[in-house]
């Protein structure tokens, strides 16, 4: 299970300035959109031409070239010195030229429980029909497929809809008649750079498991009897069973290629996709700019050719600051808790007190204590001076005779060393099993297989200490692992989501929605790793991190496209975001992994709710040319962003472009920074009538927290059949609200069936 660990706590690889071989490294060269009129070959052609400009005479460009984009923009990929990519950012049409960036993987029942948490809907309503008008197709860039995998069978589904432009590569154990009419295509790009040891790089093949457990989440047939060894038992299902599947391979075990992201993203959309589901980014440590991003890219050209992109925040938190992924053109999604658990509990000897703890172990102790208990301080070497160190159980820091035969009791905190790696010495060394107190990732089901380890929080951990304060001899047992259902509260933020605000566009509200991406089942490629008495690997696996919520909320974009073809990928965003709830299944706020009150710097907007986002009432709609302003007021000049895309004739940025202007962007969501230093701001929003209804009225009430004052004018919108769209203001300003504190709260407008909702966050 040590892939959980890279999904969960997954950076920036570090490139360096060196060579990777004699040949050079590889460089990005982006050259912006596709000129018009221009063909795939024309394109070719130029890269090669521009690239012999800065090689050795009589080196052709083939031998350096390894990825071309000439689909959905330009530019190419090639293995150069550092003075030739100089010289190529000098030269006329290219926007930006980087080193090969290296990005990481973020990485059943779940869908289930989002209806069960969610509002009740109208059931006449479209949003409560049972099957989808059309047929849609989510490509995943990811690690490959395990097309094997039952949830990718393709009984009962009709012809590959005729739209489709892919194809299925063949590769290292795997040819054309792995796709079918569901697994519709499959490519896979060159990942030499980050190859993993016997990794089946050339091949859309899975080896990793990652890419299968996110594409049959969000698409895969409905298969019953699935479960983990027993644990989680039900039907796994994807979010949107009827969408078409195509995956495009750019990762491997060590990371993702840019190049091949980008390489993904145009063949994505060259080929017919509707829906782009991308569970991977950068380090926010190593946040890249926009123009030097290859999801931000390659993501920009996808919208506006009409795909949604979803891509996950990233496994940063709970640290401020740390989402990824953050363009107004994505829909970034953030991670949450489903009401299950898995059960593991600490049996003390005396009066057999169970004390409650959460992982995922087979073990086959006996159920009555009997096994000694000793803490890490207690079996410090004496050779080691560090008690705290000990009581972390860090390598190298206990007497193996004071552990072997023992349960151990260890602390676990950020920055030790791995859970995985410190159990695997503590078997090694002989102990009989471990208990990890462990207050932030308690609620994240680590596999430990025929180990027996549990995970209490510091609180329960209180009584096993009394207890080995007050006995002698204290004994215990660890009990094999049960499946809860109907686990309270749910959803709860993961300690792991990477959260807001976004250290690149403070005014712009991010991660945008919530879903479940906390011990996700979902299918699996064949294993080695098999519990003590199974003779078969599970098809399934239960895995954690934003990597599997992002899926989810491509399922339910698929969903919502499906119904409403005609929908841009920004009525999609809007229908997601404003129907999405933040109360937990207590009906109570949602709370953080921490206890305190969830905000939508956690959340964005909330947790997705899949039915009610097919019939949302009113959408907020933006397009490119809003993207356009955004960029302006990013701080791009015009000259910049007619390199990145084709504009309108005469566009330019206007004279007092700025920061402070992204906040009118029409996004679903408001963000306000800097109040304090006007005491007033007015943010300007329009939203457009998507109902059955032509006449409708929404009303607006707004959910204002102390300290600030907030006035929505007009507080009526009357759509008619000739009035589909409507603008209002909302004005923000100063009450009693303290320096440098942030304020958030909702606007919702109704018309007695319809609750659009739009979060604001507002820091003085």
């Amino acid at each position: 299970m040590w892939l959980l660990f890279l999904f969960l706590f997954a950076s920036l690889a570090a490139t360096g300035d060196g060579n990777r071989d004699n040949g050079g490294r590889v460089y990005v060269v982006y050259m912006g959109a596709v000129p018009p009129r221009s063909s795939p070959d024309l394109l070719r052609e130029s890269h090669f031409r521009l690239v012999e400009t800065v090689l050795k005479r009589g080196q052709k460009a083939e031998t350096v070239i390894v990825q071309q984009y000439k689909h959905g923009f330009s530019g190419f990929a090639a293995r150069l010195s550092k003075d030739e990519a100089a010289s190529l950012r000098t030269r006329h049409g290219v926007v930006s030229v980087f080193a090969d960036p290296v990005y990481q993987l973020h990485t059943t029942r779940s869908w289930d429980f989002l209806q069960q948490t969610a509002i009740k809907i109208d059931s006449k309503s479209k949003a409560a029909a049972t099957s989808p008008a059309t047929d849609t197709i989510i490509g995943l860039l990811d690690s490959g497929i395990w097309p094997e995998s039952p949830s990718f069978d393709d009984s009962g589904f009709g012809p590959v809809p005729s739209r489709w432009k892919g194809i299925c590569m063949t590769g290292d154990d795997f040819n054309s008649s792995n796709c079918n009419r569901k697994l519709i295509g499959a490519r896979y790009y060159d990942i030499s750079e980050v190859r993993g040891p016997a990794d089946g790089s050339n091949s859309p093949r899975d080896r990793a498991g990652h890419g299968t457990h996110t594409s049959s989440t969000a698409a895969g047939n409905a298969v019953a009897g699935a479960s983990y060894y027993g644990l989680a038992p039900g039907t796994a299902k994807g979010g949107s069973a009827t969408s078409r599947v195509a995956m495009y391979r750019v990762c491997s075990e060590a990371g993702c290629a840019g190049s091949a992201i980008l390489a993904g993203f145009d063949d994505a959309i060259a080929d017919g996709v509707d829906i782009i589901s991308v569970s991977l980014g950068a380090s926010p440590y190593f946040r890249p700019d926009f123009s030097d991003d290859p999801i931000a890219i390659g993501s920009f050209h996808a919208v506006a050719k009409g795909v949604t992109v979803v891509c996950s925040a990233g496994n940063s938190g709970p640290e401020a600051a740390t989402v990824v992924n953050a363009a107004p053109w994505i829909l970034t999604v953030g991670a949450t808790t489903i009401g299950r658990n898995f059960e593991s509990d600490v049996v003390l000897g005396g009066n057999n007190s169970a004390v409650k703890g959460g992982a995922i172990n087979f073990s086959n102790l006996d159920k009555s204590p009997k096994y000694p208990l000793i803490t890490g301080a207690a079996a410090k070497s004496s050779s080691v001076s560090d008690s705290d160190s000990a009581s972390h159980c860090e390598p190298g820091t206990l007497d193996s005779n004071k552990i072997k035969g023992k349960i151990v009791v260890c602390n676990h905190s950020d920055g030790d060393t791995s859970k995985i790696d410190k159990v695997d010495i503590l078997n090694s060394a002989g102990a009989v099993g471990s208990i990890l107190v462990n207050n932030a990732e308690v609620a994240v089901a680590t596999a430990y297989l025929d180990f027996p380890v549990t995970e209490v929080s510091c609180a329960a951990a209180a009584a096993i200490h009394k207890y080995i304060a007050s006995n002698s001899q204290p004994v215990a047992t660890i009990t094999p692992t049960t499946t809860v259902t109907e686990y309270k509260p749910a959803p709860v933020v993961a300690y792991f989501s990477s959260r807001g605000p976004s250290a690149q566009t403070g005014n712009l509200l991010k991660p945008d929605i919530a879903a479940p991406g906390v011990n996700i089942l979902a299918s699996w490629i064949p294993t080695s790793s098999l519990p003590v008495g199974q003779k078969q690997p599970s098809q399934f696996n239960l895995v954690s991190g934003t990597s599997m919520a992002c899926p989810h909320v491509a399922g339910v974009a698929a969903t919502v496209k499906a119904w409403n073809p005609t929908w841009s990928p920004g009525a999609i965003r809007s229908a997601i975001m404003t129907t999405a709830t933040e109360l937990n299944n207590d009906r109570a706020p949602m709370t953080t992994d921490s206890g305190s009150v969830a905000t939508p710097y956690d959340y964005g907007a909330g947790q997705v709710h899949p039915t009610a986002a097919l019939d949302p009432g009113l959408v907020y709609e933006i397009g490119e040319d809003a993207y356009l302003q955004f960029l302006c007021n990013y701080g791009y000049n015009a000259s910049k962003i007619k390199l990145i895309t084709y504009i309108p004739s005469g566009f330019s940025c206007a004279a007092n472009a700025s920061k402070d202007l992204i906040s009118n962007l029409n996004y679903p969501s408001i963000s306000v920074v800097g109040l304090s230093k006007t005491g007033s701001r007015t943010v300007t929003r329009a939203v457009t009538n998507v109902g059955a209804l032509e006449e409708a009225t929404y009303t607006v009430t707004v959910s204002t927290p102390a300290g600030l004052n907030v006035k929505v004018t007009p507080s009526k919108l009357e759509f008619t059949n000739t009035v589909k769209k409507l603008a209002f203001q909302v004005n923000f300003s100063i009450r009693n609200m303290a320096a440098k504190s942030t304020l958030s709260g909702s606007i919702t407008w109704s018309d007695g069936k319809h609750m659009v909702r739009s979060p604001f966050v507002v820091t003085s």
